[in-house]
């Protein structure tokens, strides 16, 4: 199924050309739908939890493995498939994983437990990782063939979709456990992954990459040593991460010793999986990796820990804590909307994490008597930051990325995204504990701030942001 045959001249015939020089918006809407199935499915979740842990009796430091699973998956990954994506081109690759989260729909709708929930959040994650390299790449080719080096619009495009669909995802899960039961938030994904095959059979290109075309064999081009090392030092981590509560320093002894493996083979890779002597020169592109993973950590942690609290410390129903955090979402899209356009990347950087900072510290003085009117003010300041650092770090790696490296780069990213949102449930977990009550807000309103102050730092350590996009 990795082969990607050309069109043959009779399907040429049937399909116009594309202008020269602007975009082909035959692409754009598999691009955004394939992009969207993750962050769909991450906030769907957020009201989906409470009512999974009455129905199968599981504590929330349980449920957030149904957080867990899902980032887990995809930060290991969003980096192998974005290579793959590198290689042979979008189309095969998109095909296969969302075809893989119809499979996951399925299984959540099925599944007798809590595991077998979990194991469907795995398929998902895996499922999940195709959409956003595969768009980057034909963002990429696009820009490449028209002459626009800073198609800023389409990528604005991209992030508005994302948030977008996270306006959706709560009030749309609240919706569906109110007229079917929390099992319809898994099988949304089955008319969602059908639309995409129908979407990307007809519509994405049949042409191959060049270096697919170089290739003699897949297994032959791809770093295989690289990817399990990789794999397994990031699980290890992760799973380390995941149970802070437990003594577990072995799982942490493990995670150093298969990532300096995992270095020393790269190092020495002619072909590596992720070129570590690239991004050793290339310091712009790793600090904005670390900013991606702190600002999702912020994001997350909130997303999860605040959304919870509403439900088991507020008291209020799934429904109606999705309708609380619509405004997030909807500030989130106005501001990318808004500021899309403009190239400059530093001051999106540094107003986003200035507006972090405030919504964390102000939820410190959340209670289980708040106002509606204050809840709802909270969550209109964390959209500024939602809709600015995403978009931000997005551009940054377009930007820094070397271009034939597109896809896996932005894999990358989302991988340490993906940390920073494992890091975030695993607080969470720690926290919340048995129950989401007010004093676990506090604590993870007071983590959350650190770690945003901490992204602030970051960006105005970086002075090469001054450049970046302009």
């Amino acid at each position: 199924m990795l082969s990607n045959p050309k069109d043959s001249p009779a399907t040429a015939a049937t399909r116009p050309a594309p202008a020269a020089d602007r975009f082909d918006r035959r692409l754009v809407a598999p691009m955004v739908l394939g992009s969207v199935l993750n962050p769909v499915n991450s906030s769907i979740i957020a009201v989906s939890l409470v009512p999974i842990g009455r129905d199968l009796g599981a504590a929330p430091a349980q449920t957030v493995w149904l957080i867990s699973a899902l980032y887990l998956a995809t930060a290991v990954g969003q980096p192998v498939v974005g290579r793959l994506v590198d290689l042979v081109g979008p189309r095969a690759v998109y095909l296969t994983g969302t075809a893989l989260v119809g499979l996951a729909g399925v299984l959540g709708l099925l599944a007798p437990s809590l595991g077998w929930l979990v194991v469907a959040r795995v398929v998902l994650g895996l499922g999940t990782c195709a959409g956003y390299p595969s768009s980057m790449d034909l963002i990429r080719r696009e820009a490449d063939r028209t002459g626009q080096s800073s198609p800023a619009g389409i990528l604005t495009t991209l992030a508005v979709a994302n948030q977008t669909v996270a306006v959706i995802g709560p009030p749309l899960g609240g919706a569906l456990i109110g007229v079917w039961g929390w099992r319809s938030t898994f099988a949304v994904n089955i008319p969602l992954s059908l639309a995409c095959l129908v979407l990307g059979w007809l519509r994405l290109p049949r042409t191959t990459s060049p270096a697919s075309a170089r290739s003699r064999s897949l297994a032959g081009t791809l770093d295989l040593p690289g990817i399990a090392l990789f794999a397994g030092a990031l699980v290890t981590l992760l799973l380390w991460l995941m149970q802070l509560r437990t003594a577990t320093p072995w799982l942490l002894a493990a995670a150093a010793v298969l990532g300096a493996g995992f270095v020393v083979v790269e190092l020495r890779s002619a072909a590596p999986f992720v070129d570590l002597r690239v991004l050793r020169g290339n310091l712009p592109l790793a600090l904005t990796y670390v900013r991606m993973m702190l600002s999702a950590t912020v994001s997350y942690v909130v997303l999860y820990g605040f959304t919870q609290w509403l439900e088991d410390g507020r008291g209020l129903q799934p429904s109606v804590a999705g309708l609380v955090l619509l405004p997030m979402f909807a500030t989130a899209i106005v501001v990318s909307t808004t500021t899309g356009r403009h190239p400059e990347i530093r001051g999106k950087l540094l107003a986003g994490g200035a507006v972090q900072v405030l919504a964390t510290v102000l939820m410190l003085r959340l209670g289980a008597h708040s106002s509606v009117v204050v809840l709802v003010g909270i969550v209109l300041l964390l959209g500024v930051p939602q809709g600015l650092l995403s978009l931000a770090n997005q551009n940054a790696v377009y930007h820094q990325a070397q271009a034939d490296r597109i896809a896996s780069s932005a894999g990358l990213l989302r991988t340490f995204m993906y940390f920073g949102a494992i890091v975030a449930s695993s607080a969470s977990g720690l926290f919340l504990g048995a129950s989401a009550d007010t004093a676990g807000l506090h604590d993870i309103a007071l983590f959350a701030s650190g770690v945003a102050v901490a992204m602030l730092v970051v960006t105005l350590a970086d002075r090469s942001l001054a450049r970046t996009g302009t």
